[in-house]
C-alpha cells in the first residue's frame, strides 16, 4: 500500500495530518475499496508522527484481522474538535485522550470503559500492568477505565552545568533546598554578572522548582483527607524562594521557556529545572554547547523525600463510545500498546516507560540522556483535585508574585485558602463539582487511597 500525506484546514484552524488516501473524518465511513473494516484513529501528537505512521503502514500491510487505521493528526485546538465530531456525528473510533478532562471522557459518555476488554485481553495486561496504571480522576472515575498510558513524562528534575559547579568548587546538588539556594548564591557571586547560579522562565516558574519540591516535601495544595484546598503548607517554600530575588541569585531577566534553555545551553547559569523533555532539548533542539550537564533530583525542606513527586501520564488511547466497530478498535489499541509497538517507541526516546516489563524490554542505551530521568520510587499521579470556577488569579501566579515580593506571603495564602473553598463549595453546592475526599490518603503514596465523591 503506498501512503499519502494530505495536509486539510479544518474550520480555517484545525490542521490535519492523515496517511490515508483520503480523510472523510469520523467513524461514519466503516470500510474501504478492499473490504476491510476502516478505523479511523486522532491523535493530537506530532513529535512522534513519523514513528507512528511507520508503523501503522505496517499494521495496515500485515494485520490477518481485515482492519485499515486511518490515522489523523489534529494539531490545534483537540479537544474542541473532537467534542464536535462526536456532536455531529463524524468521531473517531479511537483516540488518543490522556489530555482530555476525565469528566470530560466519563460525565459526557464521549469514552467508552475499558474494563471488559482489558479482562479479556492477558498479553496487553502483560505488556501495560493496566491495573497498577489505573490514577483516580485522570484515566478513571468511579471504577470505570478510560485509558491507560504508554508512557510517562517524569517529575521535575535539577539539570546542572557541571563544569560551571566544579569552577565554583562543587560536586553534587544538596538535598536540601536552603543549601541548594546557599550554592546558587554563592555561584553567582563568583560569576560576577559573567554567570549566574539559576535561571527561571516567565512561564510556571513557581511549578519548575518550588510547587515540585513543596511535593517532595509532603506538601500540596488539596487536603485530601478533609476534602479542602488548604496552601498554608507553602509558607517556608516560598520565604526561601523569596530569596532567589531579594538576595539576586537568580538570572536578572526572566523570558520564555526556550529563551532561557539557550541560556542555560550556553553556560550562563548553572542551575535549571524542568522535566524528562529537556533530554531531547539539551541534545537535539538547543544543544549544550562546551560543557558537561547532568540531572540530578530536586532539594526538599529537610533533605528527606517526605512526599510523592508528580509525574505525567502519555499516550493513552480510548475507543469513542460512537464506534461501530468496537472489538476492531480495541484491536488498533492492542497494536498501539503492544510489546513491539512501544518497544521502538520508548527506545525512540519518546517518553519513559511506565511498566516493570517495558522497563525490561527496553535498551536503555539507545534512549540517550532520557536515561537520566528514569522514574524515581516516589514518582506517580496524583488524584485530581476538583476543578472549580475559580475568580482571580491561580495558586502559582500568586504564588510566584509572593516570590517576587509583590505580595505579602501569609496574604497570598490566606486569599487563596479562601477563594478556591468559596469555589469549591459553592460549585459542590450547584451540583457542577463533587468534593473528593481520601481518608486513607498518604503522601508517599497518593495514587493508592480510596476515593469517595461528596455532594456536599
Amino acid at each position: 500500500m503506498r501512503n499519502t500525506v494530505k495536509t486539510i484546514l479544518v474550520a480555517g484552524l484545525i490542521l490535519v495530518l492523515s496517511i490515508s488516501a483520503v480523510f472523510a473524518g469520523g467513524s461514519s465511513e466503516s470500510s474501504n475499496a478492499d473490504g476491510k473494516i476502516v478505523i479511523e484513529v486522532w491523535s493530537e501528537d506530532r513529535h512522534d508522527m513519523e514513528y507512528v505512521e511507520q508503523k501503522v503502514a505496517e499494521f495496515n500491510e500485515t494485520n490477518t484481522d481485515n482492519i485499515q487505521i486511518n490515522l489523523s493528526i489534529i494539531s490545534d485546538n483537540f479537544r474542541n474538535m473532537l467534542q464536535m465530531a462526536y456532536s455531529g456525528g463524524t468521531a473517531p473510533d479511537v483516540a488518543g485522550i490522556n489530555a482530555i478532562p476525565i469528566n470530560m471522557l466519563a460525565d459526557t459518555g464521549i469514552a467508552m470503559p475499558l474494563n471488559d476488554f482489558i479482562a479479556e485481553s492477558p498479553e496487553y495486561q502483560k505488556v501495560n500492568d493496566p491495573y497498577n496504571q489505573i490514577y483516580e480522576g485522570t484515566n478513571s472515575k468511579n471504577g470505570n477505565i478510560y485509558w491507560i498510558p504508554t508512557g510517562m513524562r517524569s517529575g521535575v528534575r535539577v539539570i546542572y552545568n557541571k563544569d560551571l559547579l566544579a569552577q565554583c568548587g562543587y560536586t553534587e546538588i544538596p538535598s536540601k533546598l536552603e543549601d541548594y539556594i546557599n550554592m546558587a548564591k554563592d555561584i553567582t557571586a563568583q560569576g560576577q554578572s559573567r554567570f549566574y547560579g539559576i535561571g527561571f522562565t516567565n512561564a510556571s516558574p513557581f511549578e519548575r522548582l518550588l510547587e515540585m519540591s513543596a511535593e517532595m516535601s509532603g506538601i500540596y495544595y488539596y487536603d485530601y483527607v478533609n476534602g479542602r484546598f488548604d496552601f498554608t503548607g507553602y509558607k517556608p517554600i516560598l520565604e526561601l524562594g523569596r530569596r532567589f530575588f531579594t538576595e539576586n541569585i537568580a538570572y536578572p531577566d526572566q523570558q520564555g521557556v526556550d529563551n532561557m534553555r539557550a541560556l542555560f545551553s550556553v553556560g550562563m547559569f548553572a542551575l535549571w529545572s524542568n522535566a524528562s523533555q529537556e533530554a531531547a532539548v539539551f541534545t537535539e533542539q538547543i544543544p549544550v554547547q562546551g560543557f558537561e550537564w547532568g540531572v540530578a533530583e530536586l532539594p526538599t525542606l529537610t533533605g528527606e523525600v517526605t512526599g510523592a513527586l508528580e509525574t505525567t501520564p502519555s499516550k493513552g488511547w480510548g475507543i469513542i463510545s460512537s464506534t461501530k466497530h468496537p472489538e476492531e478498535a480495541w484491536k488498533v489499541i492492542e497494536f498501539f500498546q503492544s510489546e513491539d509497538f512501544l518497544k521502538g517507541y520508548l527506545e525512540a526516546g519518546y517518553c519513559l516507560p511506565s511498566t516493570d516489563y517495558m522497563a525490561s524490554v527496553i535498551d536503555s542505551s539507545k534512549t540517550g540522556r532520557l536515561a537520566d530521568f528514569a522514574l524515581k520510587p516516589y514518582e506517580t499521579v496524583y488524584p485530581k483535585p476538583p476543578a472549580v470556577n475559580l475568580s482571580g488569579d491561580d495558586y502559582r501566579t500568586v504564588f510566584w508574585n509572593a516570590v517576587m515580593g509583590y505580595v505579602d506571603i501569609d496574604d497570598a495564602i490566606a486569599d487563596l485558602n479562601k477563594r478556591y473553598n468559596e469555589a469549591l463549595d459553592a460549585d459542590v453546592a450547584s451540583g457542577s463539582a463533587t468534593r473528593l475526599v481520601i481518608k486513607d490518603y498518604d503522601p508517599m503514596h497518593p495514587d493508592q487511597g480510596t476515593p469517595e465523591y461528596l455532594t456536599e
